[in-house]
């Protein structure tokens, strides 16, 4: 191949050597801009888990059940959804680098009306918006790694970004945590909004434009309608939900757990500790099998399995706090399936991907806030992850 390239470019008198630096300042300008995406890709899981210890202070505050606060997560979600398709499809007509700015500042404007609500009802509409907006750092994110890696590479990039992504929990809870204990909930959202401000602010400066020159615009409905018919597709889409019902299950209902065990919105928050340490070394070893030539479908199978002892640990033991021990299997569970079912999940669609990343995401965070609406009716952790591993493993089973 190399030498086909070089007899190419002598033969119109460029000489092979100059490709080099180019290949060079292209693998720079990946690095120099991985560290931005990342931070984008963490950006709506570090709100979530900042505003998860508010949840009790909002029961207070709005004289409102712990159902209907746990219910902002599912609400959320939805909104998620809506905001994935919208911004997938923004991404690939005007391009991920403006899609990414607006959905940043709508999230912006959310959190301005959440800290001036003065009923539930508002902060409802104020998650709505947040919601609607945050979207744009999952699906852009996604769609600009998806941009600049396949393959393998694509595999492993998303394990990186897993990695960084599982210190969210840590930040967030402790900082939310702390936060909400000592200065409530009006601290909390001003926080959200100043991040989203600066992060704005930095994005305009430093991020890429990533979208290909050659891309033509494809019809959503006809990419919708395929995909609804792809049972791949629908395999990822309930995978994706099922780990992440699992992960944002204990975002909802932990901080009540912790309450009935007498403990703060503090001590909740050093658990995200735990939870991060579990997902990083889930997220590490599935980067190193990767490297050992494991397959996608195998590395999914041993997270399920890792999810499923999990979850009955968490049952057994949800009246101690023994059940982070099953939550830490869960989280590592998490790690390994997440990168894998990204990964290989749009593999037929490169053609359209921030569209097919779109009607993908709607998908799953459909399931997710349907599924967590759920959970919040329920109220029991341990029995919806039992739920969610065994609806995984079933995914899994061969097909006739």
């Amino acid at each position: 191949m190399f030498a086909v390239l070089m007899l190419v470019f002598e033969h119109k008198s460029i000489p092979y050597t100059s490709l080099i630096p180019i290949l060079e300042e292209k693998n720079m300008n990946k690095k120099r801009h991985m560290g931005l995406l990342i931070i984008l890709l963490m950006f709506p899981q570090i709100v979530e888990t900042i505003y998860s210890p508010v949840l009790p202070h909002l029961v207070d505050y709005f004289d409102v059940s712990m159902a209907s606060a746990s219910q902002t997560l599912s609400i959320y979600f939805m909104a998620f959804a809506v905001g994935v398709v919208i911004w997938g499809r923004v991404a690939d007509v005007i391009g991920r680098r403006k899609a990414m700015l607006c959905g940043l500042f709508i999230y912006g404007i959310g959190c301005l009306l959440a800290i001036t609500a003065v009923d539930f009802n508002m902060v409802l509409v104020a998650r709505i918006i947040s919601a609607f907006g945050a979207a744009v750092g999952s699906v852009i994110g996604q769609t600009i790694l998806r941009d600049s890696y396949e393959g393998k590479e694509l595999g492993k990039v998303f394990s990186v970004a897993v990695v960084a992504v599982s210190i969210s929990p840590v930040v967030g809870l402790m900082l939310g945590g702390f936060i909400a204990e000592y200065f409530g909930h009006l601290i909390v959202f001003s926080l959200l909004f100043v991040m989203a401000i600066t992060l704005l602010a930095v994005s305009v400066v430093l991020l890429p434009e990533t979208k290909p020159n050659h891309l033509q615009p494809v019809s959503f409905m006809s990419i919708f309608n395929a995909m609804l018919k792809d049972g791949a597709i629908w395999k990822s889409a309930i995978l994706v939900a099922c780990f992440n019902v699992m992960m944002f299950s204990y975002y909802s209902l932990a901080p009540f757990m912790f309450n009935q065990l007498g403990l703060s919105s503090i001590e909740f928050g050093y658990s995200g500790v735990v939870l991060a340490v579990a997902s990083i070394f889930g997220s590490t070893l599935n980067k190193r099998l990767l490297e050992k030539e494991w397959c996608s479908q195998r590395l999914i199978q041993v997270a399920v399995v890792f999810s499923m002892i999990g979850s009955a640990q968490v049952y057994l033991y949800q009246d101690s706090l023994w059940f982070l021990v099953g939550m830490a299997s869960v989280v590592a569970g998490f790690g390994m399936a997440i990168p894998n079912i990204f990964s290989t999940a749009l593999v037929n669609y490169k053609h359209q991907v921030g569209t097919a990343g779109a009607v993908l995401g709607l998908l799953y965070y459909c399931l997710i806030g349907g599924g967590l609406a759920l959970a919040g009716v329920i109220g029991d952790l341990g029995f919806v992850l039992i739920a969610m591993s065994l609806l995984a493993g079933a995914m899994l089973l061969p097909r006739e």
